[in-house]
C-alpha cells in the first residue's frame, strides 16, 4: 500500500534541519498534510583493531542531557561522499586515521517522519595521528573490547541509532567469520 503525494512545502529551513509539509493521501482516501523532517546525511564509521577492538566516544548529548558511547560520525559534507565523511569525522573526533574504509550497512532510523539517511563504514585499523582537532565532541576516547559492547548496549551506555546499528552489525559479523 502506497502514500500518495500531491505537494510539499517549506515551513522551516536551515543548515540543518528542514521542516517541511508534505500532502500526501493514503490507500484509504484520507488525505492531510504530514510533518517531514529532512535531513543532511549522516556518515558513521566504526574502527576495529587487530585486538578486536572498537574505537568509540564518551560523550554529553544536550538535547537529551544524557551520556554515552559512540561511534565517530558527523554530517556528509557538499561534493564529500559518504565514506569520506566518515573518515574525516574519525580523524577530526578521535585524531585516529582509519585504515580502507569499506561499506558496512545503510540505514534510515525513523523514515516515517524524517529522510534521514546513515551511511556506516567499517575501518580494519587505524593509525594515531596526535589529539582530536574537533575539541568539542567528547570527553573520552577509548578502544572498547568488542566482547564489552553488548554489556554496554544493555545498560543503555550507547543509545544513538548510528552508533547502535553499526555495532550492532560488527557484532554480527564478528560472530559468523
Amino acid at each position: 500500500m502506497q502514500w500518495k503525494i500531491h505537494g510539499e512545502r517549506p515551513i522551516y529551513e536551515n543548515n540543518w534541519v528542514n521542516l517541511w509539509l508534505t500532502d500526501v493521501e493514503t490507500p484509504d482516501g484520507n488525505r492531510w498534510e504530514h510533518h517531514v523532517v529532512k535531513l543532511r546525511h549522516l556518515a558513521v564509521a566504526a574502527v576495529v583493531n587487530e585486538r578486536r577492538e572498537i574505537l568509540m566516544m564518551w560523550r554529553h548529548r544536550f538535547i537529551t542531557n544524557a551520556w554515552a558511547w559512540e561511534l565517530p560520525m558527523g554530517l556528509v559534507e557538499e561534493g564529500e561522499t559518504p565514506a569520506e565523511a566518515a573518515a574525516r569525522e574519525v580523524l577530526e573526533e578521535t585524531g585516529w586515521r582509519p585504515g580502507p574504509i569499506a561499506p558496512l550497512i545503510y540505514a534510515e532510523p525513523a523514515n516515517g517522519i524524517t529522510d534521514s539517511q546513515h551511511h556506516i563504514f567499517r575501518a580494519d585499523g587505524a593509525t594515531y595521528e596526535g589529539p582530536p582537532t574537533e575539541k568539542n565532541e567528547s570527553d573520552r576516547i577509548e578502544w572498547i573490547p568488542l566482547t564489552d559492547v553488548r554489556g554496554m548496549i544493555d545498560r543503555r551506555e550507547t543509545v544513538s541509532s548510528g552508533s547502535l546499528v553499526g555495532l550492532l552489525y560488527v557484532l554480527m559479523d564478528e560472530a559468523i567469520r
